[in-house]
């Protein structure tokens, strides 16, 4: 799909440059960003929707589960 973008002069320069230098199209450069970018913004949305979900659940243990847990862990470390 074509889209028509601005972008300021300097970062237009860079991204030719970084394209040139890793000898790619700038097309493909532009995708590949783009498909970083959303990709990081997916973990957020998944965490908020995680948040949604489980925050009002309340999420302490048992003190006799705490207990049995570190003793179950100080094993492990000795």
């Amino acid at each position: 799909m074509k889209v028509v973008i601005s972008l300021p002069d300097a970062l237009f320069h860079v991204a030719e440059a970084l394209a040139a230098n890793l000898r790619k199209s700038r097309s493909q450069l532009y995708a590949e960003a783009l498909a970083a970018y959303v990709g990081s913004h997916a973990e957020h949305n998944i965490t908020q929707g995680l948040n949604a979900v489980y925050g009002t659940e309340q999420s302490r243990l048992n003190p006799a589960w705490n207990h049995v847990q570190a003793r179950i862990l100080s094993r492990r470390t000795s």
